[in-house]
């Protein structure tokens, strides 16, 4: 594949490589690299900030694509790159960041990675709506919930990140959580996987193309505008499109989807810029837990006792690891305590 090969020039590499995702602040020098294989050290507050809003949304957003229901899945996501495309060739307009996407768009490596993440994430989209229409969000769940083993498989496999005990212990749990909601459907989850791979190699192949969130986006959607473009156009001339229509709240949910889509993939791709991918993995339990509480407190899903052992696990599995920090500044306070008593601790 000779585009992962492909630099991009000195002059451009400092620019896509330095400026803040989204407030155009420039980072350290260094963090986010790839071309020399290097990792952030440690997870940026703002990443997991930016990561954390960005699931927040994802879980609440099929309220949003239930507003649709009478738009079949296809026409649907055709519509979601469309606008996107639309809302953040604005966004790129008021930055005033056509000097970057152009400088992109003459990286080979990076068109290519980007070909590569823009198919990826359409196939997302369509089979999520197709859950949401066909009011299948658990098992739309269960892909999210297996989608972070495969971010934390990547992050090890491809980043060399390390795996310690605290977050060996979340994957057994998670697992668990996995393998009882597996049990709970009853039959071969084939959303769950096409859902987890999409998302899980999105994320790693995103994480390789070190440019600006919604620049990034901006390409991934124009890549895929004409196919969109062409397919909407045809259904309308053969009478089978949904816009434009007398239903003037459809037509303005269906342009509302642009920005839907773009804001929390904007915050996702900033976010997984700034921490460890392992970190972006576990914080991604955060969409399908919000999903599963929609699927059953809002839209009247089941929830049987299999949900609750794998909701419980997910959770414990979270708190672990957000103590995972706390571990070795707890035992080195207790060595301080200690040695001021004359007592000494054995190293960890």
């Amino acid at each position: 594949m000779r585009f992962l090969n492909a630099h991009p020039s000195p002059k451009f590499a400092a620019q896509i490589s330095t400026p803040d995702q989204v407030g155009g602040r420039l980072l350290p020098q260094g963090e986010g690299e790839i071309e020399g294989e290097r990792t952030a050290p440690s997870d940026d507050p703002r990443g997991i900030a930016y990561a954390a809003l960005a699931y927040v949304l994802w879980g609440i957003v099929p309220i949003y694509w239930r507003l649709l229901d009478g738009v079949p899945p296809l026409e649907l996501t055709a519509h979601r790159i469309v606008w996107c495309a639309l809302f953040v060739l604005i966004v790129a307009l008021l930055r005033r960041r056509l000097g970057h996407l152009r400088e992109i768009l003459r990286t080979p490596r990076l068109v290519g990675l980007l070909a590569l993440t823009s198919l990826l994430i359409s196939t997302n989209w369509t089979v999520y709506i197709y859950c949401v229409a066909s009011r299948q969000l658990v098992e739309a769940s269960l892909g999210y919930y297996i989608n972070p083993l495969i971010s934390v498989a990547l992050g090890v496999i491809f980043f060399g990140e390390r795996m310690s005990r605290v977050r060996l212990a979340a994957i057994v749990l998670a697992t668990g959580a996995v393998v009882a909601k597996a049990v709970s459907l009853g039959h071969f989850p084939w959303i769950a996987p096409v859902l987890a791979f999409s998302f899980g190699f999105y994320g790693y192949f995103r994480k390789l193309a070190p440019v600006d969130a919604f620049d990034g986006l901006l390409v991934e959607t124009c890549i895929m505008l004409p196919v969109a473009a062409s397919v909407l156009v045809y259904w309308y001339m053969i009478g089978e499109s949904a816009f434009p229509s007398a239903n003037l709240t459809r037509d303005a949910l269906l342009i509302g989807g642009g920005a839907i889509t773009a804001v929390p993939l904007g915050l996702f791709a900033a976010g997984a810029r700034r921490i460890r991918l392992s970190t972006l993995g576990f914080m991604q339990y955060l969409s399908p837990s919000i999903t599963l509480l929609l699927a059953i407190f809002g839209f009247g899903e089941p929830f049987t006792r299999f949900d609750a052992v794998a909701f419980g696990c997910v959770w414990f599995a979270l708190c672990l690891v957000a103590l995972e920090g706390r571990f070795p500044r707890v035992r080195v306070r207790a060595r301080e305590a200690d040695a001021s008593a004359g007592r000494s601790l054995p190293p960890v």
